[in-house]
């Protein structure tokens, strides 16, 4: 196999990769951080989700609020109160969270076509 199909893809194209993956969550579905990196082709680099996530510019139209953790739970974050937006969209589309903030991936999580997790 060349070089290039085992090395991961440029920074750039992370990036829009794991943007590609995040737009086709379905309203009222969730996916966790993991999943979308593995969509993406960055399979064992959930953080970079995290960190692609987090640097959407103000009004984008990238459904960031519908990627979640692999404990069905909203991520902390150190600024801000996103964490309770996030919360406010997903309960807009439908999505329940118990009483300990979290969400039934048996329920709400997205499967992606074609074998993708």
């Amino acid at each position: 196999m060349p070089l290039s199909d085992t090395r991961p893809p440029k920074p750039d194209t992370r990036r829009k990769a794991i943007y590609a993956a995040v737009k086709r969550i379905p309203r009222g579905r969730v996916a966790t951080y993991g999943q979308i990196a593995t969509i993406a082709g960055l399979d064992g680099h959930a953080r970079q989700v995290g960190y692609a996530l987090h640097d959407l510019p103000g009004g984008s139209d990238i459904p960031w609020h519908r990627v979640i953790n692999a404990r069905g739970e909203i991520s902390p974050r150190s600024d801000g109160d996103s964490h309770e937006l996030q919360r406010m969209l997903l309960e807009a589309e439908g999505v329940e969270f118990d009483l300990a903030g979290r969400v039934a991936l048996n329920r709400y999580r997205w499967e992606a076509a074609n074998g993708e997790r």
